[in-house]
């Protein structure tokens, strides 16, 4: 079984859902979540929400957030719990970073931060990915699954 398919049987055997806002990884983690048959049952939607502006607008971060750069675990936190609210899902997921090809904010390439919110946990973490840009974005999506799946299992 994938991660993805792991995580979306998980959601389901547990009567939950899940919403995911993604910035570097351009909705490569709801369409992982998209590809297994059933995803319906248990995906809200997702966000993509690539630029400042658009973290602002789409999901309502404040600029006190903001502050700490685009790639941070406190911004990928705030972002999962944004979209979780904003579509009504049980469990947020959400990945901002620099897949390059250029440091984005003061972060290097390969820097990535993900976050994962439900009503009784939340978890932020930070990964430095080697590779090119698809091969970190790739890794960032996996990532952002494996840390979802392990959240679920401790809810």
């Amino acid at each position: 079984m994938s991660g993805a398919e792991d995580l979306v049987t998980a959601l389901r055997e547990q009567g939950l859902t899940v919403a995911v806002a993604e910035s570097l990884t351009g909705g490569w983690v709801c369409g992982a979540l998209v590809s297994i048959p059933g995803a319906s049952d248990v995906l809200r939607g997702g966000v993509v929400a690539y630029t400042v502006d658009a973290k602002r607008i789409l999901l309502g971060l404040d600029e006190g957030v903001l502050a700490h750069g685009v790639v941070s675990e406190s911004v990928a936190g705030e972002m999962a719990h944004a979209v979780a609210l904003l579509l009504g899902a049980d469990l947020g997921i959400a990945t901002t970073g620099s897949a390059g090809p250029a440091a984005h904010g003061g972060a290097p390439v390969g820097r990535v931060c993900l976050g994962v919110w439900s009503r009784s946990l939340a978890r932020t973490w930070t990964v430095d990915l080697p590779g090119d840009r698809d091969g970190i974005r790739a890794a960032s999506a996996e990532a952002a699954i494996a840390g979802a799946l392990e959240l679920l299992r401790r809810v």
